[in-house]
């Protein structure tokens, strides 16, 4: 698909762009090198019909769809500082029984909360609130419902509970996808009523749901667009994966809490790897993050700076092999 139109980072030049659809495979603090391909496909001449993501994925995504810049992103993230993310009542900081307590209460280290207004006041700089805010079908977003032992697609899931998709706020989404299990609360969900009823005889807490990262059940989800890529519409399917995995992480555990963040990596790195190698119609970025962890929230300005760089040379060499006509790589081998 190939669609004129203009070019914001570059003054608003009329340029010819061939439109892919992209999906952001999640990754904590190392989102930024996300941006950096995302800045090699606009140079490229690359524009994005759709984009879906998990957990970072999913900020990165929501932020191409409220039609922000890589460039922007860039400029966002690293005047970022993500350790205010990390909010908590005094109380809870106690030494040693401070956090555990607030994991029985609350059922995470830190509130979320943080990060939700963050993402918020972003796209409401774009006149975004709401899904019904963008294009239908525009941005997709993936959590897991660990109640009910499901992943979740939103908005669209969430008629399941009785939401309208259409006034479902996208910081909202976002905040469920980034809530890593134990680390961030879980966003609560309200069963829908008819659901409710036929379990009146239940304890209450089996009225709610508890929604959690995305990256639980799918961390990088390529699937999303089988569909659209079988009707046949013409649209390539192009994925950011950040690599780093091949090499062995050492985890320093000294308690539950930190036994629980291990865990979590290492499933975030097993996950959607054979997929990947069965679907040679996805074309996949795969960008190396040099040993930064997920939840590395004191990331230096020049770590961040260099997983940018990691992003923005991952994402030309991969670009400097596709061709813009067809909507695919020059040469069918495994791209590196």
């Amino acid at each position: 698909m190939v669609l004129i139109g203009t070019d914001p980072a570059a003054g608003g030049t009329r340029v010819e762009r061939t439109m892919v659809n992209a999906v952001f495979e999640g990754g904590g603090v190392r989102g930024i090198s996300l941006a950096g391909a995302v800045r090699a496909a606009e140079m490229a001449g690359v524009g994005f019909h759709r984009v879906a993501g998990t957990s970072s994925g999913s900020i990165v995504a929501a932020l191409i769809a409220t039609g922000y810049t890589a460039l922007e992103m860039k400029d966002i993230i690293q005047s970022t500082p993500f350790r205010t993310f990390m909010q908590r009542a005094p109380i809870f900081n106690v030494r040693l029984i401070g956090p555990a307590v607030r994991i029985l209460m609350k059922k995470g280290l830190y509130a979320g909360d943080a990060l939700e207004d963050w993402v918020a006041r972003l796209l409401a700089a774009k006149g975004v609130r709401v899904f019904g805010d963008l294009p239908p079908g525009k941005v997709r977003i993936i959590a897991s419902d660990i109640t009910n032992g499901k992943l979740l697609v939103l908005p669209d899931d969430m008629a399941d509970y009785g939401i309208d998709p259409r006034r479902f706020p996208v910081a909202r989404a976002i905040r469920m996808s980034t809530s890593i299990p134990y680390f961030f609360d879980p966003v609560v969900l309200r069963q829908p009523l008819r659901t409710r009823k036929a379990r009146s005889r239940e304890p209450v807490r089996a009225r709610f749901s508890y929604i959690v990262d995305g990256g639980l059940l799918s961390n990088f989800p390529l699937w999303l667009f089988e569909h659209d890529a079988a009707d046949g519409k013409g649209v390539p399917v192009i994925g950011f994966q950040m690599i780093g995995r091949s090499e062995a992480k050492h985890h320093r555990i000294s308690g539950p809490i930190t036994m629980f963040q291990a865990m979590f990596e290492t499933m975030l790195g097993a996950h959607d790897e054979r997929y990947i190698e069965e679907q040679n119609w996805v074309r996949t970025i795969r960008i190396p993050t040099m040993g930064v962890g997920t939840t590395q929230f004191d990331l230096s300005p020049e770590d961040s700076a260099k997983l940018y760089d990691a992003g923005l040379a991952a994402g030309r060499k991969f670009f400097g092999r596709w061709d813009c006509r067809t909507g695919k790589l020059r040469t069918e081998k495994p791209f590196p």
